[in-house]
């Protein structure tokens, strides 16, 4: 490229053309640019009208960029925002276009609509005015004069509400309240209000979705899940208290009542956790410490005290402590006479206390609350066989053993009653007739409760050595005393053969 510098007097000749031209190139721009921002414009009301409502905004963003005193790229996105539910967005883009064009009633008429919602009566009540003294269509004034009549009687109930509540009439208070949130919806203060009344009247099922409400219409409100995180501890739910109080240090790590309540929260929920991982590695005992602790923790909380004994009575039975199960399941049915676990429990606390008929009540109440759970079926099942079974012969009883009892338990009884009732101890036809029974009752129970799988039998409520308890399908073991005392002449029971133990006689 080959630069030629002109002399001056001839470079001030063309400068009035320069000029031209320049203001040809920059009308060009502008132009370029106004359609630019019509055709973004057009493009987003085509996609809107379309239910493209991403496509569209991302248009009418563009537009926004272009023409920052484009009123309608505004109005065009705040309708966008509103059809996708995000009102917030919408409000300041209203503002920008009523800034922009104070006569545009439309806008006026939605941001006045917006305020309402949000409870701000009195900016949305100035809105309503300004639009009826800016000429505005019928629809638009008919629209204005129902809201704004709507606005008055609100304000009036909000008084009221207000009067209701410091009188502590929070009943009263609640149903006003429900009638302003009909309207203002997004009322921040209305919400809190009325979760109080909540509160104070023990609905919290109520309070909670009035705070879970109000922690999401303002951004930074800690005191919501604060309050979200004390209901929920209260009411016994230590993992949604915990959840709830770290959003509130999420917004704010040194906010004081939070950081206290967060470190009691998280003391409780790790009792129990750990209890509980103790109770998956079948660590009954440590687990009931740990559980003994949680009720010590915090015994203004019922609701801790109710579940540790919950746990309690479930580790109990789970050990095969029936007796002491018993009572401390009877307690928490007696505040929760509906709580299907420890109606279980209790059931099999009272199978191993072999009180079989209680079993079998708790087993059906805990049907009546539960029916499809198999585990209560198959317990009721057991119970009932287990109650026919000790209407029959009960060979722990025939040694004199708990049913817990182990195999060396089982054998040192065995060998101190066959001993105790050998037939050659009696002389007198009778007496050796009734022993010749007993002893092989004796040796009939040590058979079955020293071998794992008829014991594990006998402990389901069948019989392995009844035909009839079979089903139809016999045992292999049964036929060793079927021929009664004479089978066993001339057989030493404390020496071989089935019953082979070796012992001194004193």
């Amino acid at each position: 490229m080959v630069t030629v510098a002109l002399p001056a007097h001839r470079l001030l000749s063309y400068m009035p053309f320069v000029l031209v031209l320049l203001d040809l190139q920059l009308e060009g721009v502008i132009c370029g640019k106004s359609n630019s921002v019509e055709q973004h414009l057009e493009m987003g009301k085509k996609l809107l009208a379309a239910g493209q409502l991403a496509d569209a905004l991302s248009h009418f963003h563009t537009a926004v960029d272009g023409d920052p005193k484009n009123y309608m790229a505004y109005y065009r996105r705040a309708t966008v925002y509103l059809a996708m539910g995000k009102s917030k967005s919408a409000l300041p883009d209203l503002s920008k276009v009523i800034e922009l064009k104070p006569d545009f009633t439309s806008a006026r008429l939605q941001r006045g609509n917006l305020l309402l919602k949000q409870g701000k009566l009195d900016d949305a009540e100035s809105d309503f005015k300004k639009v009826l003294k800016s000429s505005p269509s019928s629809r638009e004034e008919q629209e204005a004069q129902n809201q704004l009549k709507k606005s008055d009687e609100i304000q009036r109930l909000v008084t009221q509400a207000r009067n209701d509540f410091s009188r502590n009439d929070y009943g009263p208070a609640a149903s006003h309240l429900d009638i302003i949130i009909e309207t203002c919806a997004w009322d921040v203060d209305s919400r809190e209000m009325r979760a109080e009344c909540f509160i104070k009247l023990g609905e919290m099922g109520k309070a909670i979705s009035d705070l879970k409400a109000a922690s999401k219409l303002r951004n930074d409100n800690t005191q919501a899940f604060y309050k979200l995180s004390t209901i929920y501890y209260n009411l016994g739910d230590h993992e949604m208290s915990l959840n709830e109080v770290r959003e509130c240090l999420k917004l704010d790590p040194d906010h004081p009542q939070c950081f206290s309540h967060y470190k009691r929260v998280k003391k409780l929920n790790k009792l129990i956790l750990s209890a509980e991982e103790l109770i998956q590695q079948q660590r009954y005992g440590e687990a009931v410490s740990k559980y003994e602790s949680v009720m010590k923790s915090d015994p203004n909380v019922p609701q801790y005290a109710l579940l540790a004994k919950e746990r309690i009575c479930h580790c109990l039975s789970k050990d095969q402590q029936g007796a002491q199960a018993i009572p401390v399941c009877s307690e928490v049915l007696k505040s929760d006479p509906e709580n299907v676990n420890a109606l279980k429990d209790r059931a099999e606390a009272y199978l191993q206390d072999e009180q079989y008929e209680e079993a079998i009540k708790d087993f059906e109440s805990a049907k009546m609350h539960s029916e499809n759970d198999q585990e209560i079926k198959e317990g009721l099942d057991r119970a009932q066989r287990l109650l026919k079974q000790s209407q029959k012969r009960d060979y722990y009883k025939i040694l004199g053993v708990k049913r817990t009892a182990q195999k060396k338990e089982i054998i040192k009884a065995y060998r101190k009653l066959a001993q105790q009732w050998h037939p050659d101890n009696f002389q007198d036809p009778e007496d050796k007739k009734k022993a010749e029974k007993k002893f092989i009752d004796i040796a009939q129970a040590k058979e079955v409760l020293t071998d794992p799988e008829m014991r594990s039998k006998f402990d389901q409520g069948e019989d392995p050595l009844d035909p009839e308890s079979q089903q139809g399908g016999g045992h292999h073991h049964h036929h060793h005393f079927r021929g009664g005392w004479e089978s066993f002449q001339g057989f030493n029971p404390f020496g071989s053969g089935p019953f082979n133990f070796k012992f001194g006689f004193n």
